[in-house]
């Protein structure tokens, strides 16, 4: 076999594996096609929390959270996001196909798990 055949034979394994490789990524990332939130995946407010705000604010809201700050800038948070002082910043769930009507519903949510029971 001559130098310049196994080079064009290296060079195809390269190809080879690289266009692997891509198909592998695009097949884990590029099918991924369901949004993160909507109201058929989670139909409550206390799912959602769960599913997308326990793991940042605690269970219990206790995190990142002022109960005390008034349900339209809960809302308005919620939906656009809000950028703080370090990382992970708060997302925008807007885009992500959460309407005002679920957002004001988790804002209500989150203050319950706030609020002592009496």
């Amino acid at each position: 076999m001559s130098l310049g055949a196994i080079y064009m034979t290296i060079t195809r394994i390269k190809l080879i594996a690289a266009a692997v490789l891509f198909l592998g990524l695009f097949a884990i990332l590029g099918f991924k096609t369901e949004p993160i939130v909507t109201s058929a995946a989670t139909p409550d407010a206390a799912a959602t929390f769960k599913a997308q705000c326990a793991m940042c604010h605690t269970p219990t809201a206790a995190k990142a959270y002022d109960p005390a700050k008034p349900d339209e800038e809960h809302i308005q948070t919620i939906l656009k996001g809000r950028k703080g002082e370090k990382p992970p910043y708060m997302p925008g769930y807007e885009a992500k196909g959460m309407t005002a009507d679920e957002a004001k519903a988790l804002a209500e949510h989150m203050r319950t798990l706030r609020t002592p029971k009496t």
